[in-house]
This record gives C-alpha cells, sequence and structure tokens, in this order.
C-alpha cells in the first residue's frame, strides 16, 4: 500500500482576488492610523468597518450575512491585513474558527443567532481549549460537563486564552463528566459549548506576558450553567469537532506573516547594495517567507474545495513558527542593537518585541511535539 504523501498544490490567484488586493490596499492607507507591529490589536471600531465592507465571514452564505466569496479572496484580504500590521484580533478568532465551525456543526437557530452578529464585526470570540496541567494535549482536558434539567452545569479551568477579557463568547472544549468510570478513550465523552462569558460562575483572570501585556488569561469555570441550545454539535463528538476548528487555526497565514514588518525592515536596513552575507541571510528568509506562502495558499484552495487538511496544516504551522523565531535571531546578527522596548527607533523597539514574543509561538496553536504527532499520523508512521 503506497505511503500517504503531503497535498501542496500550486496554486494561482484567480483574477478577482488580485482585484481585491487594491481594494484592501486602499482601505488600510485610509485606517493607516490603526496599523501597529503588534500582532494582538485589538480594535472593535476595526472590525466594524471590515465588517460594513463585507470582509468578515465572506465565504459564508449569504443567508446568514456572508459574502459566498472564494477562500482565495479571504487568502488575499487576510495576507494584506496582516502584512500591514491590521488590529485583526476582535473578529479574528471568530472569522477564522468560531465561525466556520457553527457553520459546520451548529444548529439552524445558532447560526442566525450568531453568524450575522460576527459578520458585522460585533461579536468577540475567544478559543477555550487549553488547561493548566494539559497544555496541548486536548484529549487530557479536565474540564467536565454534567447533564442537568435544561442544559449543563461546567466546572473546569482554561489556560493561555488570548482575549477572553474582552470577548463575548467562547467555544469550550470539555468532556461529558462519567462519575465512577474509568476514562478508557481519551478522545471519549469529548463536547463542545458556545460559553457565554457573561454567565455567572465564570472568573477571568489575567496573565501578564514578558512584554507585560494582557492578551492571554485564565478561566475558572465553577458551576456555569449552559443551556441545551448552546451546546454544539453533539456530545461525544467534540474531538472531531476540534481538530477541524484546528485546521482552519494551524492554516492561516498569521502562522509566518506576523513578523513580516521586521522583515521589511530588515531589508531596508541593509540598502540596495548589502554586502554577501547579508543578502544570503535576507534571501534565505524571503525564500522560506515564499515557499510557506505557497504551502499556505494551497491550503487555502483545498479549504475551497471542502476538504480538511489537517496534516497540511499542522506542517505549515511547524515550519512557520520555526521561521517566525528565526527571524528575530538573524536580525540581531546583521544589525545587532540592544533591545528596547521603548526606543524611538523603529527597528530596535521591533527586535525586542519579536525576541520577547518568540517563546509563545511555539506553544500556542499547539505545541511542536502535538503537531509532529498529527504529521507522523497523516503519513502512516504511528
Amino acid at each position: 500500500m503506497a505511503t500517504p504523501m503531503f497535498r501542496f498544490d500550486p496554486m494561482t490567484l484567480p483574477p478577482e482576488a488580485e482585484a481585491l488586493r487594491g481594494e484592501v490596499r486602499a482601505f488600510i492607507a485610509d485606517h493607516a492610523d490603526a496599523m501597529s507591529f503588534s500582532r494582538s490589536g485589538f480594535d472593535r471600531d476595526f472590525s466594524r468597518a471590515m465588517g460594513r465592507k463585507g470582509w468578515i465571514g465572506m465565504t459564508w452564505p449569504k443567508q446568514y450575512g456572508g459574502q459566498e466569496r472564494s477562500a482565495l479572496e479571504r487568502y488575499v484580504l487576510i495576507e494584506e491585513m496582516l502584512a500591514a500590521g491590521a488590529p485583526l484580533s476582535a473578529h479574528y478568532i471568530s472569522d477564522r474558527q468560531s465561525g466556520p465551525n457553527i457553520l459546520r456543526f451548529g444548529t439552524e437557530e445558532q447560526k442566525r443567532h450568531f453568524l450575522p452578529r460576527i459578520v458585522a464585526g460585533e461579536l468577540t470570540f475567544c478559543i477555550g481549549m487549553s488547561e493548566p496541567n494539559s497544555g496541548s494535549d486536548l484529549a487530557g482536558t479536565r474540564t467536565r460537563a454534567v447533564k442537568v434539567d435544561g442544559g449543563y452545569r461546567i466546572n473546569g479551568t482554561k489556560l493561555w486564552t488570548s482575549n477572553a477579557h474582552r470577548s463575548d463568547y467562547a467555544i469550550l472544549f470539555c468532556k461529558m463528566a462519567q462519575p465512577g468510570e474509568e476514562e478508557v478513550d481519551r478522545h471519549g465523552g469529548a463536547t463542545q459549548f458556545l460559553l457565554d462569558l457573561k454567565s455567572p460562575g465564570i472568573e477571568i483572570r489575567p496573565v501578564i506576558d514578558l512584554l507585560g501585556e494582557h492578551h492571554f488569561n485564565e478561566i475558572f469555570l465553577t458551576d456555569v450553567f449552559v443551556p441545551d441550545w448552546l451546546l454544539l454539535g453533539k456530545e461525544g463528538n467534540g474531538w472531531n469537532q476540534v481538530t477541524s476548528e484546528l485546521a482552519f487555526e494551524r492554516s492561516a497565514p498569521d502562522r509566518f506573516l506576523a513578523l513580516f514588518q521586521m522583515l521589511r525592515e530588515m531589508v531596508r536596513l541593509a540598502g540596495p547594495d548589502p554586502d554577501r552575507a547579508t543578502a544570503a541571510a535576507l534571501g534565505k528568509l524571503v525564500a522560506q517567507l515564499a515557499t510557506l506562502r505557497s504551502m499556505s495558499l494551497s491550503i487555502a484552495g483545498m479549504l475551497q474545495e471542502g476538504l480538511q487538511p489537517n496534516t497540511e496544516s499542522a506542517v505549515v504551522k511547524d515550519l512557520g513558527t520555526r521561521y517566525e523565531q528565526d527571524i528575530p535571531v538573524v536580525a540581531r546578527q546583521l544589525f545587532p542593537t540592544e533591545p528596547e522596548l521603548e526606543a524611538v527607533e523603529t527597528y530596535v523597539s521591533m527586535i525586542a518585541r519579536s525576541t520577547m514574543s518568540a517563546p509563545r509561538l511555539s506553544i500556542q496553536g499547539g505545541t511542536r511535539e502535538i503537531l509532529r504527532g498529527i504529521i507522523a499520523r497523516g503519513l502512516g508512521l504511528r
């Protein structure tokens, strides 16, 4: 039997996607004051402005507020926004994975309630997956849901939940409680809920990162009641649902474009006639970027076909993480400087921010060990 192989078909952007690029660049120019080097910009007004353009949920059915445009058009929109440093955080999770998950597994009531509000830039989701002592091992989740009259009672803790303190809802991953039973199937009982973060029993505590910024959070759930209608999909189907969701998360161009502005600044510092070593180092980074973009674009094409490129997405995320962690290292080798967050000079502050942010890149979206396990399974090696 032939060994399964990766699928990264060459992909050419259609004319309508390239036409959209010019429109997006004009929009970015009109909102230049909102752009920054931070990859975590949260700006509800900017999200609403994108909503008015029809640029959130743009691939979704029109009956839920979408535009029914192609995944390749969406790809162009996202890569232009990321390259410019647009503040996407207020809607990005909703657009990238929460909305598609609801679209695929949600009830009609859920679709009509949530999707138009996401499209308008009015509803912010976060991801309730990782936990203390389990990290990227989602099968080890200890958060438990118990069926009660009219809904579910949930207890547990979530960690590293980006923007939970500013979000309206979370898609919560947990397991159905089975008192007195020893767990045999680690994926058994896995279930997802649409969790209103204003529900009684929820406490959100900040986790401050190395930059002194508050993006991450820990969420404590104590006897939180979730009504029946907010069960996402089916009880026990959560593992299939969450792996589908993670394919959207791991394949996006944000996995290698977050430091694009820094690469551009390095090219500027090198000037039009760099020495041979500098040209070689920058050329290698640009070649890696081009390769990652080609692979990611191929995945966008697969999503357009309705496929689930889980293995390919894990490859792009793993390679993209390593690439992004290499950029500040190469930068300091080529253009040495002492990092300073508050520096007036753009390059100096970029070095500081990227160096201090780099460690988290190999954790968020799945650790390298988890990703490589997915890749090995996809190749039939385990």
